[in-house]
């Protein structure tokens, strides 16, 4: 029977949430394997979650995670430059790698008959790369990456905003204070050796979770043995740790750019990554921003004529999150008009909870997006690292669904009125 995508997305979710036959070991170099059978389509992805990001950096150090995530993909002693994304491209598969705050990602999406390529392509990065790494490959990527912070930072509108954000709402020495794409000062200053440091540390089995999702066949674990069983153990990485971020008033930043229409960005610190009130601020932002119909949406663009655009959404991260609400003024509108008006609407959240309408129309567009991923092999393959990540287990689905399941519009009133208060950060971006 062939069923429509949304249809074997739902019925993916309800075996992912039974959780039946997902398999967990370790193997004695202490790389944690997770094997995930989806037998509905002939479909394989191999999800590689490295514990290091951004935070993990030493200060005058940043950007060495991101420019890792360049690395890898640059050649290693028995797969020469450029060699790996042909091999996978004339397999019929796809691949590439993600950088955050807390880790760094890399997954290879294959037909099920072409497994054993990405397992050992996955594995012989892990071996052979620091033998094929030289310093014109570092000095190159380098370059991309610095190309890179000037293409989406510094020279895109609004681009050195985040920056801005950052260092208003992080103290001196957050791990989460720096851009994940690092400084422009440290990454020239990065060497050789500390490249190679960084990989020695950071990228060895032990510090490792390798997630393997879809069309299994019996003999997974031998290859993955095989592929990855050699790798050498090294010293336990202790991971960041951060105090909880506590702002007692607003601060104010405001900058110029070369931009046409003035932006404000407001930002607070919220829970951490599935603690208690995430899920509820999920929730908020979407009552607040998401969609044509939510409130800051119908107030600023359609009613007031105020706003050119509204955003709102909860950056969820293990040492603490972030609630930011941007909005782009109409041409002639100021940002405090901007600032009045969310305020306003702010209050009212903060005294009255949502509609059960509201609550619901934002349950739904949060689970849709839930249901959406679940219907790609690499989304179920990340997801499940990421469960084991930030809680532990893989099985997390039901648990995580449930989340946004048994809130309550008296709940999200009480998160508003927790985590949106005056110990916020207020940056306009005006034109030159």
């Amino acid at each position: 029977m062939c069923y429509s995508p949304a249809v074997r997305a739902l019925l993916l979710a309800q075996i992912l949430a039974a959780g039946p036959s997902v398999e967990q070991y370790t193997l004695p170099n202490g790389l944690r394997v997770v094997l995930r059978p989806d037998h509905s389509l002939p479909l394989v992805s191999v999800n590689l979650w490295v514990r290091a990001g951004s935070a993990d950096e030493e200060p005058g150090r940043t950007g060495l995670a991101h420019l890792f995530e360049h690395l890898m993909f640059k050649g290693t002693r028995r797969v020469p430059d450029g060699m790996m994304d042909r091999l996978l491209e004339e397999a019929g598969g796809s691949n590439n790698g993600t950088t955050s705050e807390d880790r760094t990602s890399y997954y290879e999406t294959v037909p099920s008959n072409f497994l054993a390529l990405a397992l050992w392509i996955e594995g012989d990065r892990l071996a052979t790369l620091l033998e094929a790494m030289t310093q014109e490959k570092l000095d190159n990527q380098r370059e991309v990456v610095l190309n890179e912070r000037r293409q989406t930072h510094e020279n895109a509108p609004y681009g050195m905003a985040e920056q801005q954000l950052r260092a208003a709402l992080y103290p001196q020495g957050h791990p989460y204070r720096s851009l994940v794409i690092g400084a422009p000062e440290d990454l020239r200053a990065a060497s050789l050796i500390d490249a190679r440091a960084f990989f020695r540390r950071f990228y060895a089995p032990n510090n490792l979770t390798l997630v393997v999702a879809g069309h299994l066949p019996p003999d997974v674990r031998a290859w993955i043995e095989r592929c990855f069983g050699g790798l050498a153990r090294a010293p336990d990485v202790r991971a960041a740790q951060a105090q909880p971020v506590e702002l007692k008033g607003e601060r104010r930043v405001r900058m110029r750019d070369r931009v046409q229409l003035a932006r404000v960005y407001l930002a607070w610190p919220s829970p951490p990554f599935y603690a208690p009130g995430d899920a509820e601020m999920d929730l908020v932002a979407q009552v607040l921003a998401g969609g044509k119909s939510s409130r800051l949406h119908r107030r600023l663009v359609y009613e007031k004529r105020v706003a050119q655009d509204v955003l709102a959404f909860q950056a969820s991260a293990r040492l603490g999150s972030r609630f930011q609400i941007t909005v782009t003024a109409k041409p002639g509108r100021s940002p405090e008009q901007l600032v009045h008006e969310i305020d306003d609407e702010l209050v009212r959240l903060r005294k009255e909870a949502p509609t059960d309408r509201e609550l619901r129309r934002a349950r739904n567009r949060i689970l849709g997006g839930f249901y959406r991923a679940l219907d790609h092999v690499e989304s179920v393959a990340d997801l499940t690292n990421q469960y084991v990540y930030y809680l532990g287990e893989p099985d997390a689905l039901e648990k995580d669904l449930e989340r946004y399941r048994l809130v309550t519009p008296a709940d999200l009133r009480r998160a508003a009125d927790d985590h949106l208060g005056p110990g916020r950060v207020l940056l306009t971006v005006v034109p030159q």
